[in-house]
């Protein structure tokens, strides 16, 4: 009987030491993107409202306050300010429903 050699490499240990120490750590550390990902998602989210503007064709006006109203056809960059608002508001709500469910959802599971 003969005994199978098990060759545990795909490569059959083709790979010279360093080919093998290639992908080595350098002790950098990965940069933190998250900051640059939101920035860019909001960024989006602004050209975005600012493109559902044209969509409607009839002129809205929209009051904060008794004093402060604007319609929505003469001031365009602060009706697609408070488009932004309106979506960023409907994002957070969403995201703290999910993160109270999840705490939920963590207190009956034990």
């Amino acid at each position: 009987m003969t005994v199978k050699k098990t060759i545990w490499s795909l490569q059959s240990d083709k790979r010279s030491e360093e080919e093998r120490h290639v992908f080595k750590p350098t002790g950098k550390q990965p940069k933190n993107k998250t900051l640059a990902y939101i920035i860019w998602a909001l960024v989006v989210v602004l050209i975005s409202s600012f493109a559902l503007t044209f969509l409607q064709e009839a002129s809205k006006e929209i009051c904060f306050t008794s004093s402060f109203c604007f319609n929505s056809k003469e001031d365009v960059f602060l009706y697609t300010f408070y488009i932004f608002l309106n979506i960023i508001i409907v994002v957070l709500a969403i995201f703290g429903a999910y993160i109270i469910g999840k705490k939920l959802g963590n207190i009956l599971k034990r």
